[in-house]
């Protein structure tokens, strides 16, 4: 699609006059706006107002009425809000970004709204081209239900300044959040690497506002994509930032044109290619007219690849379109990133028709269309009928309130069986994944994980104490080029051309220079960003996305205590599952050595408890002798070279230690007491 709107001469034309409809109460939750003074919301600068949201919960009605009673009130407070939106602005039904303020109307207020996370940034979305009033949510829904961060949202119906507005989404504004575009939030200071390689967040978009074009890139046919930068706002970029981003795209886009699948330069090395995957294929089964050229956004973390998303914006899809400006683009029997003009960037094409690339697209859309999982006939009809439900009795209050004609029933039938006619198509035109059905990956395991470190007097900080151990369960070397953390909020890719021996294990850490000083060794690997105290997914993967480990840990029960209270946790055999809680114990046992298993070495300790001297014996020479305090504070270290070694720990006081034991093949750590 060009940029038609850019010369548009007419107005739209659904200009229907206001009939009067009234609001009393809805199953849905209702939100009140009252501009200061009664005065019309400006496209900018924000206008001032009250917002209230009435909700009593779930399953339960809401009334008008109920605006002066504070216990149903989901929200009372102060907002910014204005008409926001490009294309869609011509019709009367406008879409509002609003900001929820304090009460000096200066301050953002983090609140959440109807059961999401916190933040200020919102949007009433007015599904204003989508007379079926459910594209929008069906997409954002299925995206989630597949894996992938998209804004979360919940119909409403809205009265401004007391007149009533119809059927709206209210969902999350696409900005760098942890509970949103989860990246480093990048500082105009930070114009060298390795910060200089993130956070971002880039749409390839038309204008609106005050944005201006960042770089453009053409699609296969010569039509130009605009790309914009959202993180780091515009006025705040540097032009090391700008030109480091853009090099990411370029990049991209020589690599998928020469086909360059190496993990080390290639393609597979500069995205994450599951999120371009999943991203297209919701863009494809809906049948996005405006994929890849407009609300096509991406993000990159420090030290992070660049990922496709989240979704915008699905208004023009399943069948739908501008047909008053004579568009009709979104059909069952078209690829979109090559039909109708708003094709995107070349390098969509090329990844396409990369037979690495598409061979894991439809492996993960079979994945995806099986009973049970998102994109499954039968579990589509069924989202859609319960959503169709749910807002019916507000879609014929919309419908009334904006004149629109025609049955809501039948426009959902018609989804329905546009989705069946898109998901033979997609099936019989994606090909084989065969040779991508049953693709080897290293036996990795992780086998620690020290999420919530307890603090010290010696180490203050204890998300500086954080680290992950990774150990080789197979039998042979492993090549860990390519091996790398997928999702965001925690980011760690090996470096090319590394091996890890069979047996052996590596410790990546939060802060390797914290680490080498409580352990007395430096780690493999330093990670990007932190572990979430709660619990989060730990993806390890190839660099085509094949997942070679995961577990998804938890602060709660069953899993073990490893909570801030001075804990870990370990695995507790190398054949159990590590995806299940009761594989894994909480230890707090001194950390002293990656190179080999501790299995390795076998040595005693006499007596125990010791009051004077510590003996320490083993069937090969020791090297040397380092002894810990319980909080893993190192107190003494001695050389020894000798099989029988001595310490003298009468000036200890009281209490229970470790001494670690360390040999030409590796080391051991046990406890003692000091009586």
């Amino acid at each position: 699609m060009k940029k038609f709107f850019i010369n548009i001469i007419f107005l739209f034309v659904i200009l229907v006059p206001s009939l009067g409809q009234t609001l009393t109460d809805s199953n849905l939750p209702i939100v009140i706006i009252a501009t200061d003074g009664g005065v019309s919301i400006p496209d900018e600068p924000k206008a001032m107002a009250t917002m209230k949201i009435i909700d009593r919960g779930a399953g339960q009605r809401n009334y008008v009425s109920d605006q002066s009673n504070p216990i149903y009130l989901n929200y009372n407070g102060r907002i910014g809000i204005e008409i926001r939106g490009s294309s869609s602005q011509v019709s009367p039904k406008k879409s509002y970004g609003l900001t929820t303020r304090m009460a000096d109307d200066v301050t953002n207020n983090n609140v959440s709204l109807l059961g999401m996370p916190e933040e200020n940034d919102w949007i009433l979305g007015g599904m204003v081209f989508d007379t079926a009033l459910i594209r929008d949510y069906l997409c954002h829904s299925l995206s989630r239900q597949m894996g992938n961060y998209a804004s979360r949202a919940r119909y409403c119906e809205v009265i401004i300044n007391n007149v009533y507005h119809g059927l709206y989404i209210l969902q999350e504004k696409l900005k760098a959040d942890d509970d949103r575009i989860d990246v480093t939030k990048i500082s105009t200071t930070d114009n060298l690497l390795p910060d200089l390689s993130g956070g971002y967040i880039v749409k390839a978009d038309k204008t609106t506002g005050d944005d201006y074009i960042n770089w453009t890139m053409y699609s296969w046919n010569g039509a130009n994509i605009d790309y914009i930068l959202e993180l780091p706002k515009q006025e705040n970029a540097t032009t090391a930032q700008v030109n480091y981003i853009r090099s990411v795209f370029f990049n991209l886009e020589t690599a998928a044109k020469n086909g360059n699948l190496s993990v080390v330069n290639g393609y597979p090395s500069l995205i994450d290619v599951p999120s371009f995957i999943d991203f297209m294929i919701i863009n494809e089964f809906a049948s996005n007219a405006d994929a890849y050229t407009y609300s096509t956004y991406f993000h990159k973390d420090r030290n992070g690849k660049l990922r496709a998303g989240p979704l915008w914006d699905f208004d023009l899809t399943y069948g739908n379109d501008l047909f008053m400006w004579s568009f009709d683009r979104s059909k069952t029997y078209v690829w979109q990133f090559q039909y109708g003009g708003n094709d995107g960037s070349r390098f969509w094409y090329d990844l396409f028709y990369n037979s690495q690339f598409r061979c894991y697209l439809s492996k993960r859309w079979n994945e995806l269309t099986q009973p049970g999982q998102p994109l499954n006939h039968a579990l589509l009809e069924d989202f859609i009928d319960q959503t169709a439900a749910l807002i019916s009795e507000a879609v014929a209050r919309d419908y009334q309130r904006w004149g629109k004609s025609g049955s809501h029933t039948q426009r959902i039938a018609n989804i329905k069986s546009f989705i069946a006619a898109r998901i033979a198509w997609m099936t019989a035109n994606l090909g084989s994944f065969s040779a991508c059905s049953n693709v080897a990956v290293p036996q990795l395991t992780i086998t620690k994980i020290n999420y919530h470190p307890q603090s010290s007097t010696q180490f203050p900080d204890a998300d500086e104490l954080e680290f992950i151990e990774i150990r080789n369960t197979g039998s042979t070397s492993a090549n860990l080029s390519g091996i790398y953390f997928r999702g965001t909020g925690f980011v760690y890719q090996f470096p090319a051309n590394t091996t890890l021996g069979a047996g052996l294990c590596v410790i990546i850490a939060s802060n390797a220079t914290v680490f080498q000083s409580k352990y007395g060794f430096a780690p493999f690997g330093e990670f990007t960003r932190l572990l979430s105290n709660s619990g989060e997914q730990l993806v390890l993967s190839d660099a085509f996305g094949n997942v070679v480990d995961h577990v998804e840990y938890s602060d709660a029960s069953p899993w073990p205590d490893a909570d801030g209270n001075g804990y870990y946790l370990m695995l507790a055999g190398l054949t159990l599952d590590n995806s299940l809680p009761e594989s894994w114990t909480a230890s707090n046992d001194l950390i002293t050595s990656m190179d080999t298993p501790a299995a390795g070495i076998n040595f005693t300790i006499f007596p125990n408890p010791v009051r004077d001297i510590l003996s320490i014996s083993s069937e090969m020479e020791i090297s040397s002798i380092s002894i810990y305090d319980i909080r893993g504070n190192r107190i003494m270290v001695l050389r020894c070279d000798d099989s029988l070694c001595t310490v003298d720990v009468s000036g200890l006081v009281r209490g229970t230690y470790i001494v670690s034991v360390f040999t030409a093949t590796g080391s051991q750590a046990v406890k003692f007491i000091k009586e």
